[in-house]
């Protein structure tokens, strides 16, 4: 499998543009649990930029796995699976609610590997979010592309990462990840990949135990755990990388530790195992 050639996507730039719709965030907040956030008043709130910007495929040109399909912006990696694997964001303004947003897209890299599990192949986007006032944020994104998962292997986003043991942690939350709120994140981010709500195809056609808790929502929820103990903070950086996948089936575990400038953040799956961690700092 010839990956290299892939390499011609670098540099390949799109703008789109949306407005900090209000209802967007009404519904993330009912996703969350709120009847009043503790996010600040008048702004979209760290993270809900990624209710905007929402992908806008026609049905017809949707892939097997509810994606659109590869080419055109992405490169068409020949690998099955795809994942959020992570990314790091600077907040340089406030993006108020209402405004008009533009944001430009622009492909970083595109890098094969080899892991235990096979071919790999990680692609890095920038986003860059501006408002009428300038640069509002800065956005690298990591997708990760991977071979299917052989019968009976364990799922992994990094089969190389090992199981460290967690840190002890000052603040705790526990979730329970239900197929309703699955649901309701795709809805918000308009996602039809099929592993967040499809069990059959999640556990037959991708070899996964269940249906895949996404990986902004844990990010999401990571972020919440920060502000739930610090309200109306102002964030001024935030990066996350995940290391296994979170399932439907158990309650997983949000983690935090405040630090000089922010706080350390991870999340444990059921089996106490870090599946993602997170750094926040605040201004």
């Amino acid at each position: 499998m010839n990956l290299e050639n892939l390499k011609d996507w670098i540099g390949r730039e799109e703008e789109n543009l949306d407005v900090a719709a209000v209802p967007p965030l009404l519904a993330l907040a009912a996703t969350l649990d709120y009847a009043a956030p503790p996010w600040r008043s008048g702004e979209v709130p760290p993270l809900g930029h990624w209710l905007y910007f929402l992908p806008k495929t026609m049905q017809g040109m949707l892939d097997r796995d509810g994606h659109p399909r590869r080419g055109g912006f992405l490169p068409p990696v020949p690998l099955p699976r795809r994942m959020f694997a992570g990314g790091r964001l600077e907040f340089l303004a406030p993006i108020r609610q209402g405004e008009a947003l533009r944001r430009r897209s622009t492909i970083l890299s595109v890098e094969p590997k080899t892991g235990r599990s096979g071919p790999m192949l990680f692609v890095t986007v920038a986003h860059d979010v501006f408002v009428q006032d300038g640069h509002a944020l800065r956005e690298l994104q990591n997708i990760v592309y991977r071979e299917a998962a052989a019968p009976g292997a364990a799922p992994s986003t990094d089969p190389a990462d090992p199981a460290d043991p967690a840190p002890s942690a000052v603040w705790e939350r526990t979730v329970d990840a239900d197929p309703t709120l699955l649901f309701r994140f795709s809805a918000l981010t308009f996602n039809g990949h099929r592993i967040h709500y499809d069990r059959q195809y999640a556990e037959v056609v991708e070899g996964y135990p269940g249906l895949v808790v996404h990986g902004p929502l844990i990010a999401t929820l990571l972020m919440d755990l920060f502000l739930r103990h610090n309200p109306g903070a102002r964030i001024s950086a935030f990066q996350f990388r995940a290391q296994r996948p979170v399932f439907d089936a158990q309650p997983f575990t949000l983690c935090g530790t405040p630090t000089a400038d922010g706080a350390s953040l991870w999340a444990l799956d059921p089996a106490g195992r870090i599946a993602m961690q997170a750094e926040v700092e605040a201004a």
